[in-house]
Formats: C-alpha cells, sequence, structure tokens
C-alpha cells in the first residue's frame, strides 16, 4: 500500500471538495439531472445486481474514488491477501479464507506449502461423517440414531453457522433438528438441553483452541447432560456424541473426542470469516456436502469477480468504495441492513461481526491515527417486520442512517401475492428513504396544513438495492463473499488491519480478573470504586 497518510492524498483532498457539493445535494436533486442514473450506477456479476443509483454519488465522485483507490494500492493490496502474504502484520499471518473456496485442481503455497490438498482432505472427512450422520450408519452410545444436531461455538464458529442455517432452510434435511448454543449464560444451553435427547444428539464443538471459555463451559454441560442420560456407565459415549472443530489435539482427546473427528482450520483464518471453513460444518449436515460445496463454489466465484474485474464494474469495490464515501466524507454513521426475504432474517446479526470487529480500528497498521471515520455500525431486521419497529427513526429521525436493502425476485414458498407485497414494499421502502415526500407534495395532495410539517419525510437516505434471484447456496456464498471484500477494500484505503481484534481481548481479560471475587469474600481494593460495589451487590443478591 502506498506510504502517503490518507488524508494527503490527492483524491482525498479532492473528494473533501466533492463532499461540500454533491455529497450535499439531495438524492431526489440528482435524479432530476439524470434520470438515467440507474443505467450508469447499476452492475450485476455472480448472480447479484448492485443498485448505487440512490446514493449521494456522480460519475465524477466514482472516478474520484476510483483515484483513491489507486493511490492507496487496493489492487497490489488484492493481489497479496490472494498470493498468501502475510497482510495481517499485527499477527504475522496470511489472509487466505477465499482459499477455503478454492477448486480441488487449484494450487496455492502459504509460506511454501501448497495448502489446497490439506483444504480438500478436511472438506472430504467432514462429508464422510455428515454421510454416515445421515444415512444412519452413525448410530449413539445406545445404538439410537443421531436425529438432532447442536453446535456449540461463539462469535463466528456461531454467527456463520446459525445464519447459513436459516438462510438455506428450504434446502435442509428434514430428518434431523439442528440447535445453536452460544452464550455462556447457563439458559442458552439450559432450554436446548430441555428439548432434545442427548442420546440421539451429535454435539459439535467448535473452538479452534477448544479453549474457548463460552464455548467450552457450554460443552462441559452438554458432556455431563449426555453421561447423565445413560442407562449404565459408559466411557466411550463422549466419543459416539461430540466431534470437534479444533486444532487441539490433546484438549480434544481429553474431553473424550476421538480426534479422527476432529476437523481442522488454519490460523489464516480468522473467526468471521469462517463459516465455509469446518466451522460451517452443521451447514454441511443441514444442507449436505453437494449443497455445500455449491456454497463454496459461490464464494469462489465472488473472490474471481473481485479479483479480476475492472473497478468499473466490480461489486465489492463498488460497494466498499461508496460505504467509505458515506462514512469518511459524508458522517453517516450507521447502515441498516434490511433484507426482505424472511430466510435471511439473521444475516444482519452475521454482517454486524464481520464488518465491525473487522474495520471497528481508529488507528493505521503500524499503530498511529487514522484521522478519518472508521467502521459504520450495522444492524437490522428483516422487513416488512422492521417498518413497524425502527423505519419511523430511519424515515423522519434526526440521524441521516444509510441502507442495504436485498430484495430477492423468486420466493421458495409461493402463497398467493405474498411475495409480490413483500418486494412491493421492499422497492416503496427504498423509495421513500431516498426520495422522501416534499412539502409541495403534500400540499398538492390536499395535506391539511396543520399535518404537513408531521408528514413531511426528508427522504436523502443513501440507498443501495442488492438483488438476487433466489436464496440458493451458490448465491448465499457469493453474498457473503462480496461484503467479505467489501470489508477489505475499505481496511485497505482507511490503512487499518481488518483481520485482528484487540478490542475484544481486555474485556475477557477484566471479567477474568473479577470472576473468583464473586464468589469469595477476599478484598476488592484492585478494583473501582463502581466495580467494588457491583462486586458486592452480586455477592448479597447471587
Amino acid at each position: 500500500m502506498n506510504a502517503t497518510a490518507l488524508t494527503a492524498t490527492k483524491a482525498w483532498s479532492r473528494l473533501e471538495l466533492l463532499a461540500q457539493t454533491i455529497g450535499a445535494q439531495h438524492i431526489r436533486d440528482l435524479f432530476n439531472v439524470d434520470a438515467h442514473r440507474p443505467a450508469a450506477f447499476t452492475c450485476e456479476a455472480v448472480g447479484i445486481r448492485l443498485d448505487l443509483s440512490r446514493q449521494r454519488i456522480t460519475s465524477t465522485v466514482v472516478e474520484a474514488l476510483y483515484d483513491l483507490a489507486n493511490e492507496r494500492g487496493l489492487a497490489e493490496a488484492r493481489d497479496a491477501m490472494f498470493a498468501g502474504e502475510h497482510i495481517n502484520n499485527t499477527e504475522n499471518r496470511a489472509v487466505l479464507h477465499a482459499a477455503l473456496r478454492l477448486p480441488r485442481h487449484a494450487t496455492l503455497e502459504v509460506d511454501g506449502h501448497d495448502v489446497v490438498p490439506d483444504i480438500h482432505e478436511v472438506l472430504d472427512r467432514m462429508a464422510e461423517l455428515v454421510t454416515s450422520v445421515r444415512s444412519g450408519a452413525w448410530t449413539g452410545a445406545t445404538g439410537a440414531p443421531i436425529r438432532t444436531i447442536v453446535n456449540i461455538g461463539i462469535g463466528g464458529s456461531d454467527l456463520g453457522p446459525v445464519m447459513a442455517y436459516e438462510a438455506l432452510r428450504h434446502y435442509a434435511t428434514h430428518d434431523l433438528n439442528f440447535h445453536f448454543v452460544s452464550n455462556v449464560d447457563g439458559t442458552d444451553i439450559a432450554e436446548v438441553l430441555k428439548a432434545i435427547d442427548p442420546l440421539e444428539t451429535l454435539f459439535i464443538v467448535a473452538s479452534k483452541t477448544f479453549s474457548t471459555q463460552e464455548t467450552m463451559m457450554n460443552a462441559q454441560s452438554a458432556r455431563d447432560a449426555l453421561l447423565a442420560s445413560l442407562p449404565s456407565p459408559d466411557a466411550g459415549a463422549v466419543a459416539k456424541h461430540f466431534v470437534a472443530v479444533s486444532t487441539n489435539a490433546q484438549r480434544v482427546s481429553d474431553f473424550g473426542i476421538d480426534t479422527n473427528n476432529m476437523f481442522g482450520f488454519w490460523d489464516w483464518v480468522g473467526g468471521r470469516y469462517s463459516m465455509d471453513s469446518a466451522i460451517g460444518l452443521s451447514t454441511m449436515f443441514a444442507i449436505g456436502s453437494d449443497a455445500f460445496r455449491m456454497l463454496l463454489d459461490g464464494f469462489h466465484a465472488m473472490d474471481e469477480h473481485f479479483k479480476s474485474a475492472p473497478l468499473a464494474e466490480n461489486l465489492p469495490v463498488l460497494m466498499g468504495l461508496v460505504g467509505l464515501w458515506n462514512r469518511s466524507l459524508l458522517g453517516i454513521e450507521t447502515v441498516a441492513v434490511l433484507p426482505y426475504d424472511q430466510y435471511l432474517k439473521r444475516f444482519p446479526a452475521y454482517l454486524q461481526q464481520l464488518i465491525m470487529e473487522s474495520n471497528g480500528k481508529s488507528v493505521t497498521k503500524d499503530g498511529q491515527s487514522v484521522g478519518v471515520h472508521t467502521g459504520a455500525v450495522y444492524w437490522g431486521e428483516p422487513g416488512t417486520n422492521g417498518q413497524h419497529s425502527f423505519y419511523q427513526l430511519l424515515h423522519q429521525g434526526t440521524s441521516t442512517i444509510a441502507a442495504d436493502v436485498l430484495v430477492v425476485a423468486q420466493s421458495h414458498n409461493k402463497l398467493g401475492a405474498h411475495h409480490d407485497v413483500l418486494v412491493s414494499n421492499a422497492l416503496g421502502q427504498a423509495n421513500v428513504l431516498a426520495f422522501g415526500r416534499s412539502v409541495e407534495q403534500l400540499v398538492a395532495h390536499n395535506v391539511p396544513a396543520e399535518l404537513v410539517a408531521h408528514k413531511t419525510m426528508p427522504g436523502n437516505r443513501p440507498t443501495t438495492v442488492i438483488a438476487v434471484k433466489t436464496v440458493d447456496p451458490f448465491t448465499l456464498g457469493a453474498l457473503v463473499a462480496l461484503y467479505e471484500h467489501m470489508v477489505f477494500v475499505q481496511g485497505v484505503i482507511w490503512g487499518i488491519n481488518p483481520f485482528d481484534q484487540w478490542g475484544v481481548e481486555l474485556g475477557k481479560e477484566m471479567a477474568t480478573s473479577i470472576a473468583p471475587f464473586l464468589t469469595s469474600d477476599d478484598e476488592l481494593d484492585g478494583f473501582d470504586t463502581a466495580t467494588q460495589e457491583s462486586i458486592r451487590w452480586y455477592r448479597k443478591n447471587r
């Protein structure tokens, strides 16, 4: 990447001036000047249609953003990532989630070793296990078939699998039930254990180190429940009901899991980028190995598009640059992700981690202050539920919130006019977010004068409409990869490292230091007074 500071680049100075002029214009005025904006600002690739015409951009803005990308060395940084260079500088690691979806015939050397055979060896073993369980060949300790899969993980070991399961439920087997446990709150695992028979359950424990506190506490509770349900003691029962996604063979073995049923991944795969690794084992159980490989194909197709498409046709580049324009130059702090498809109901939660844990940084890769706003807050709910919840603030609140509206052309569940009504709501909301309703329009519609101010919709909310034909494994893979690479684009231009997450560590350290004092009478002098009082309250009321 170019060593010149972001704010010292020529393109940045130009963009700052454009933000004061074009960025201050209303979206409806931009359409009044050019009614053909959709043709200029819509691109389609890998089955995804990206419409940026409702953004506060012009061709001049986009050209300046391309110049910025070039000045910041985006193409070189992208090539370095795909080549396996150690671009995660704070942890001295390669960043190769894209390698997870390489076809079997590909080659990619990381530190002198071709990783593709290793990746497919794990995928093949995952497929063998899935086939064994789904066919009934794998049975539990009492000989009963497996009827339930419980994934135990947290962060990327939970959010990806949950999102993918919900997104692809149409393709999921009905012969297995699925549950996901993540929270260290005992209620999470307790409610799942109430709903299942441990003797007919296979637990997937997903923790790279097999030491993640939340995951291992939940795994131990599941193990205790299994052993308590056995009609007679059986030392080998754990191995028949637990498998691991981990790289720590010793800890896995000590837990009682057969290491032949341990599925690893690599330090060049970050947790929030791991849903297409062995972390996706529960996804493969749900949709089968063939459909899982279709998911990987979708990821890979977007990877290839990102690597090769020109800037003007490159979906992740366009999304990344426009998002950066909104955040760093227009000062827009949040993005609402609004999927108008019930299957994508967990997609906003998945993006929260992917984007905010990656780009929620205030220093550059060399430890200097970024000097501009980074890392927008991503959140959302599926339409139309959100319309009856928080859209009031989107439309008439004092904060400008950008939006990604996801539209699906074909529903898997064709019930009368349901889907037509759903899509009409998606497009209607995109219209109101962008264009609003002016005082003049209200007066022309004979709205009483005393209600005009109350019914005025300012609009001018930058809105991207992302459209796909249907939600299938291939499309889901492409959609996730689109956002993954968008995150990378923004990280490169901001000069930050999207692949570490030091911000989550200190809170864990503090929790570890506090825990022993909650159940003892030891003095609390080492803590601030607020924490001391909270500990005393807990001791009294626990």
